[in-house]
């Protein structure tokens, strides 16, 4: 069923505290499309193939679904809500930005709602039929000429969503070692000669399901077609740095749309952007793969619970990420030291008094049970999960920064 009236942020307390009352803590959130206009969708994220242009074909193809997001998408003619995430409860809508605005401190803890007064992360299934553009998120310091915040960025692969790997399932990261930023500068110059040639430059990986990768803000990275499962920091900047992908015209304006205008055209300084010492990193592999690993602490009879994104980022802990496994008949008492956005990948059951169920597939505007936003309030009182079906229960969930004090590292699950 459709949720039909939207309420607005002026009138969002009332239904927000019996929302909160009637799951335990636990909200319930639709699917959040987001089309991207230059990339083709890979068609395995469950949205029906009628609706992979439910926004018009002059919005490109939905690719990506983004989870418990309080964060805009940055599209051209986008819609006002574009990227923003809904709570849906008694038939009604409203926004998890203005739910976190209203009640923060229930939502999201009062540590992590006083210091950055929203929920700062969010989490998207990226699914392109093929290669994307090589690019880069900006840092900090360069997201903030434009107003905005850097990205660093988590991959994980699930198996469930990867039984097809489309054309191309690698990723290239970074640059090879030994790469001069004249040698990046020279790509730039070429960009309306063809191929600009930035991927010669670069070092391609095979992505495999069920491993994952870090990826820090202002390093190159050219997605390859794998469903990609993306916990992040909030916020949707990037700078494409190739011109021509498969055949397709990258413009210029994809480099430069995070750039201050009067930098549009230089390239030393859209060169300053990028990270080099992380760029060309040796060991690049060594300091951002990730394999799951097992949460011994979290873990009992019949349920699993793996680390699958973790790590710091410049020896911060801004996002992370977990997959829950409960087999058949089981159950447990699911307690964070924080609040997270679930999405269930596979199987069937319940969370607190809200059923869960993967859907086969999803029509645009469709609300299907698969999607919670766990808040701070209910995740440490703790939440019993079951499994009521015949199959695995397996649900990713992510976090917010400073949540764990024993979160692993990068490299741990070598010691495992």
């Amino acid at each position: 069923m459709c949720a039909s009236e939207i309420v607005k942020k002026d009138n969002v307390g009332a239904i927000l505290r019996r929302a909160l009352d009637a799951g335990g803590g636990l909200l319930r959130l639709t699917p959040n499309w987001v089309p991207r206009s230059f990339l083709h969708p890979g068609k395995r994220i469950k949205l029906a193939p009628t609706d992979w242009y439910a926004l018009g074909v002059h919005r490109g193809g939905i690719d990506e679904r983004w989870f418990a997001s309080t964060t805009e998408a940055m599209n051209e003619n986008r819609a006002e809500d574009e990227g923003l995430s809904y709570c849906v409860f008694e038939g009604r809508r409203f926004l998890l930005k203005d739910a976190v605005a209203e009640a923060g401190v229930r939502l999201i803890g009062k540590k992590m709602f006083d210091k950055y007064a929203r929920w700062p992360v969010y989490s998207k299934f990226f699914d392109n039929m093929g290669p994307i553009p090589h690019h880069m998120h900006q840092t900090a310091e360069h997201a903030k000429l434009t107003n905005q915040e850097g990205k660093p960025e988590c991959y994980y692969f699930p198996p469930q969503l990867n039984a097809a790997e489309n054309h191309f399932d690698y990723t290239f990261m970074g640059l090879e070692p030994g790469t001069t930023k004249g040698d990046v500068r020279k790509c730039l110059e070429d960009w309306n000669k063809g191929d600009n040639g930035i991927l010669d430059l670069s070092k391609a990986y095979r992505l495999k399901p069920g491993t994952g990768w870090l990826i820090p803000a202002g390093v190159l990275h050219a997605p390859g077609s794998m469903c990609t499962y993306e916990p992040q920091w909030g916020s949707d900047v990037f700078g494409m740095f190739q011109s021509l992908v498969e055949g397709r015209e990258v413009p210029w304006d994809l480099l430069v749309k995070d750039v201050p205008k009067e930098k549009h055209q230089d390239l030393d300084f859209i060169i300053e952007q990028l990270d080099w010492e992380k760029n060309v990193d040796p060991h690049f592999k060594e300091h951002n793969y990730v394999e799951p690993i097992v949460d011994q602490q979290k873990s009992g009879d019949g349920y699993t619970d793996r680390w699958i994104d973790y790590g710091r980022f410049d020896g911060r802990q801004l996002v992370s990420a977990k997959e829950l496994t409960v087999q058949p008949g089981a159950k447990c008492i699911l307690t964070d030291p924080g609040a997270s956005g679930w999405i269930t990948v596979q199987g069937s059951g319940r969370m607190g008094s809200l059923q869960l169920h993967t859907p086969v597939m999803i029509h645009f505007g469709e609300e299907p049970w698969d999607e919670v936003f766990i808040t701070h309030e209910a995740t440490t009182a703790g939440v019993e999960i079951e499994n009521t079906g015949g199959e695995p229960l397996v649900g990713l969930r992510y976090f917010g920064p400073d949540v764990h004090e024993n979160m692993p590292e990068i490299g741990d699950h070598r010691e495992v």
